[in-house]
């Protein structure tokens, strides 16, 4: 991986492909190779794809006392790392919480994208049945803690199955998200002036609430197109033709 100075941080990324240049954005308990293959595909299907490890995961920099994010901080360092890069306007692709970092510079830095895939929004003021689920899954967390620690309420958070093979890296960025996930929630306002496409993906995976919150966005966003087939990397080559 390459290092590049994001907003304050050092951000480490990787680049393949030539074309048009597309940004993937990783989520909560993930990091740039949590995209690889997705990467490969679009590098073969002729993007400039760049992805990055966010901060305070992998191995990019963070804050001495980093115990808390907010959407607007990771956003800044996306745009840092785009312009350094020399890759504006481009295509921008986050999963979770990405998403909400490609929103934020969506509605208030549009003339770095041209187009954007959301795959599972966590716009959850959107929907009111979604705070039953997110009290229990804070309860898991909370319960892990207690069990096991930090290690511990991650695995619990991930799943049983999950691979962990790369989770001690996520710690530091796992819960410095967790606490800033509701820090940024755009009005419905800012949603409908954003006048580039923007694809909504979910799978089906995919939580009902966060299915609702993705629905909610794509009655919202102008241009907005909607699959359920959890198939990020075709979404992204439509909107790229």
């Amino acid at each position: 991986m390459s290092e590049i100075e994001g907003a304050g941080v050092a951000l480490h990324y990787t680049e393949s492909g030539s074309g048009p240049p597309l940004l993937l954005i990783h989520g909560l308990a993930s990091d740039a190779e949590g995209w690889s293959d997705a990467a490969r595909s679009l590098a073969t299907d002729g993007f400039r794809t760049i992805a990055y490890d966010r901060r305070g995961y992998g191995a990019s920099g963070a804050p001495d006392v980093y115990v808390a994010t907010t959407v607007q901080e990771q956003a800044e360092d996306a745009a840092a790392l785009l312009g350094r890069l020399d890759a504006l306007p481009a295509l921008l692709v986050g999963d979770g919480f990405g998403a909400l970092v490609a929103l934020e510079l969506l509605v208030r830095r549009p003339q770095l994208a041209t187009a954007a895939v959301l795959s599972d929004p966590p716009l959850f003021a959107y929907v009111p049945a979604a705070t039953e689920a997110l009290a229990e899954e804070r309860k898991l967390l909370e319960d892990g803690l207690r069990a096991g620690g930090r290690a511990a309420a991650l695995a619990v958070w991930m799943g049983e199955g999950a691979d962990l093979s790369r989770a001690e890296s996520w710690q530091r960025g796992f819960f410095a998200d967790y606490a800033g996930q509701a820090s940024w929630s755009p009005s419905r306002r800012e949603l409908r002036a954003i006048d580039v496409p923007v694809a909504l993906v979910t799978g089906p995976a995919s939580a009902a609430h966060v299915v609702a919150a993705a629905d909610a966005a794509a009655a919202l966003l102008p241009a907005a197109s909607r699959t359920h087939d959890g198939d990020v990397v075709r979404a992204a080559v439509a909107l790229g033709r």
